[in-house]
């Protein structure tokens, strides 16, 4: 399993990345196989973080032409606030 965490300045994020963020989740989930997304905040940061079965998925998804137009209209304020990392997921803990 694979997570990519998604972090950025919560001060600078606007209504359009808002808007564009749901579409982007909801495009994860719907055509890609995205597993869950969690969000929260943490200080100044919005931290997104979405689960995926494999890397090729994720890579789909960000080659769909709607992820792609989506990061041009994003490029606003927030945009160079922002990072994300692709993370391998190597144990799954249990509390049985």
């Amino acid at each position: 399993m694979f997570a990519v965490i998604f972090r950025a300045k919560v001060a600078l994020l606007d209504d359009q990345y808002s808007i564009m963020a749901s579409e982007m989740r909801d495009l994860a989930i719907e055509k890609y196989g995205c597993l869950e997304f969690v969000a929260t905040t943490e200080g100044e940061d919005e931290i997104a973080i979405s689960y995926w079965p494999d890397e090729d998925s994720i890579s789909r998804w960000k080659s769909d032409t709607k992820h792609i137009k989506a990061q041009k209209l994003g490029q606003s304020k927030w945009y160079k606030s922002y990072t994300v990392e692709v993370v391998e997921l190597k144990r799954k803990y249990s509390s049985n």
